[in-house]
């Protein structure tokens, strides 16, 4: 029986299509998932790295985005192999891994995210991901080594040094610029529009060219401009931005509104 269940967001960058991801940070109920979809999103993932959301939630998440037609990826807290595992055991359909600086580093990573003989991942068996679908072993392995979307991140100017070498190891599918922390470690943060991180954007967009990678870019939330420059660029993944700044913004608005209203009256 074919698996009814397919990684949307990694076949889209294949049709070389864009896609429009949320972070989660303050989501705890498994609605989240469609809600994003119903507001136009592709992708959503749920950040390990900067909140203190649990495996357990994250699983939860994840394996209700299955069933909405939206990609569930996962920004694990740093390297650990047990941590990319288990929240692909959980539901995840991908994952993204912060700071990464070396290729080294890199095929780390594909062996803790690819089942052999790519990597060297745990066999789970049935899984989420797959809708637990009763399928041979093989079949199992091998749709979800090609389903899987591993996303490094480059966030400091060694890793952006070594963006080529990332960018030809095996299995890597995507390279994701962390604007905020690039910048901050470049001694200019905020200045998303700087020369030095305009440069890094070109650098690794020129990796991700020759070695037929994915580009993708966070941290440039609210400047349409900068975004549809990026996507010029060859950006086929963009980090839109998450559930905080989209909560704080619309309640901001409304509180405003609501306060000039009452002062005319």
């Amino acid at each position: 029986m074919k698996p009814s269940y397919q990684n949307l967001a990694k076949q889209a960058l294949r049709d070389n299509q864009l896609v429009l991801c949320m972070g989660l940070r303050q989501a705890r109920t498994p609605d989240i998932g469609p809600m994003a979809a119903s507001c136009g999103f592709d992708a959503i993932y749920v950040d390990m790295e900067h909140s203190a959301i649990s495996h357990d939630t994250t699983s939860a998440i994840c394996v209700a985005a299955l069933g909405h037609g939206i990609t569930p990826l996962v920004r694990v807290p740093d390297h650990l192999a047990s941590d990319m595992s288990r929240v692909l055991d959980g539901g995840a359909q991908g994952v993204i891994i912060p700071h990464v600086n070396t290729a080294d580093q890199a095929r780390a990573i594909i062996a803790a995210c690819k089942f052999p003989p790519v990597g060297h991942r745990s066999v789970m068996g049935a899984n989420p991901a797959l809708g637990y679908q009763a399928i041979p072993l093989a079949d199992n392995n091998t749709r979800l080594n090609d389903d899987t979307l591993v996303i490094v991140m480059l966030e400091t100017p060694e890793g952006i040094a070594n963006a080529e070498a990332i960018a030809a190891v095996p299995g890597i599918d995507m390279l994701l610029i962390g604007s905020n922390d690039l910048c901050t470690e470049l001694g200019i943060p905020g200045q998303v529009k700087h020369p030095k991180i305009r440069e890094a954007y070109e650098i690794t967009a020129a990796a991700c060219q020759k070695h037929g990678k994915f580009l993708g870019v966070g941290g440039i939330r609210g400047d349409l401009e900068l975004q549809t420059q990026l996507t010029q660029l060859g950006a086929r993944f963009i980090i839109a931005g998450n559930d905080v700044n989209y909560l704080m913004n619309a309640a901001r608005q409304d509180a405003q509104a609501l306060r000039q209203a009452s002062a005319a009256i």
